[in-house]
């Protein structure tokens, strides 16, 4: 086998290449323990649940036994149910019902009668009541809030189900947070430093690039009270109650967001927003896809284009957006529109000249002044809400996100939407 081979394999079999303290969790601790993972960025938590969840079905659960993994949204639930899939279907194969109860995105199920679900959060947990689990797993637990675990701890009770809950830090606030106190969980702490899959080069470079407050949460796993959510939870609950719709006003005017998908990214985001005759900015569509080759990304704008026609078109055009940018330029019908927004591009006063930069902590303050002022509604979308979430600030006003693409979209689309209306909104710093 070549080292290619070889790196493809392991990587494709992560089962293959356990690090001590996975299979600690997946064969060493109890079946019925409680376990609280705290984690540094792709240290390998997701992979550890999706394996453990199937090797209780397989040895030590019983006909009627179910685990509940829960996420955020639902593709990273879809996500860790899919790691589950695959190994099971490595491993135990023969094991995995057929027929009407074949896998599908919202369950495993076994022939001994157990089974994995997979279903999305919310913002309540609303949805999940009725279950009755006997292992409850929690990915990203620390973006959860106390009434998701309000509505799901009963359905462990009545057969004396346990509680696998993993996250990144955000805080010292929380349901996790109280986890980490918590004397019933065993205890895993992971840092991404001591991750051998991370490279001493790559956490480096994020040390320059990240703030030092930032980098000891995403990749240390500690917790701090010096980093600051952005947009609270309850105005993100007001602002994001759109529903989308399917009937287009040609009347109305429409700008487009587009956070192009780095080399280290996976998500490429499409924000498109409308501003009424009345003057409202409502976000009419999110659209998210995998990382693309720049001219896929530039043909998808120009297919959006076709159908609302919009007045501007926000592109990052940093690193690789500077492939999309220049393309879009090269287009008739997108040259006139499309507006460089990159992290530090430079605003332009009426007589063409450069004046100030403009950084993406202003456009971040912009968004949050047009929210807390009630001049804007986003969609009631998941995905939204959790980008929106994820995004904090350090003690110098640096801003960051673990889930940032959609976030990074909507702050071009939401300014150049903005800027076309004069509004005047009270701006404040962090």
């Amino acid at each position: 086998m070549s080292r290619r081979m070889e790196m493809d394999y392991n990587i494709n079999r992560p089962w293959e290449t356990l690090d001590d303290w996975q299979k600690e969790y997946i064969y060493e601790t109890e079946p019925n323990k409680d376990s609280f993972l705290l984690c540094g960025r792709q240290v390998g938590k997701t992979t550890a649940m999706s394996i453990k969840a199937v090797e209780l079905c397989m040895k030590n659960f019983k006909k009627g036994d179910f685990i509940l993994i829960c996420s955020i949204t639902e593709k990273q639930g879809y996500h860790l149910l899919a790691k589950s899939l695959a190994y099971a279907q490595e491993k135990y194969g023969k094991q995995i019902s057929k027929g009407k109860l074949k896998p599908t995105k919202h369950i495993i199920n076994f022939k001994n009668g157990t089974g994995i679900l997979s279903y999305a959060a919310g913002e309540t947990g609303e949805g999940l009541r009725g279950y009755t689990i006997k292992k409850l797993m929690i990915d990203e637990g620390s973006r959860m809030s106390d009434e998701f675990f309000i509505a799901v701890s009963p359905m462990l009770s009545v057969i004396k189900g346990s509680m696998d809950i993993a996250s990144t830090p955000c805080g010292k606030v929380g349901f996790f947070y109280k986890c980490s106190t918590d004397t019933k969980f065993k205890k895993f702490y992971v840092s991404a430093e001591d991750c051998p899959r991370h490279t001493k080069e790559f956490l480096k470079n994020e040390k320059v690039r990240l703030s030092k407050l930032y980098y000891a949460q995403e990749y240390l796993a500690v917790f701090t009270d010096e980093l600051k959510r952005i947009f609270e939870e309850d105005l993100i609950k007001k602002i994001c109650s759109l529903d989308r719709i399917s009937h287009i006003s040609h009347k109305s005017k429409f700008y487009i967001g587009i956070d192009v998908a780095g080399f280290g990214g996976d998500l490429c985001t499409y924000e498109i927003f409308e501003v009424t005759m009345n003057k409202d900015i409502f976000q009419r569509e999110s659209i998210t896809e995998k990382r693309n080759l720049t001219t896929e990304t530039s043909r998808k704008i120009l297919e959006l284009n076709m159908k609302y026609n919009f007045r501007k078109i926000g592109v990052d055009d940093g690193g690789v957006g500077f492939g999309v940018f220049s393309e879009l330029m090269e287009y008739d019908k997108t040259k006139r529109k499309t507006i460089a927004l990159n992290n530090a591009s430079r605003k332009t006063d009426k007589e063409g000249r450069k004046s100030k930069k403009l950084l993406k902590e202003e456009m971040y303050i912009n968004l949050l002044a047009l929210m807390e002022n009630n001049k804007i509604k986003l969609l009631n979308d998941e995905e939204v809400k959790n980008s929106l979430r994820t995004m904090q600030f350090d003690e110098n006003g640096r801003i960051f996100g673990k889930d940032s693409h959609i976030a990074e979209g909507i702050i071009r689309g939401v300014w150049l939407a903005e800027k076309s209306k004069d509004l005047n909104i009270f701006v404040r710093t962090f």
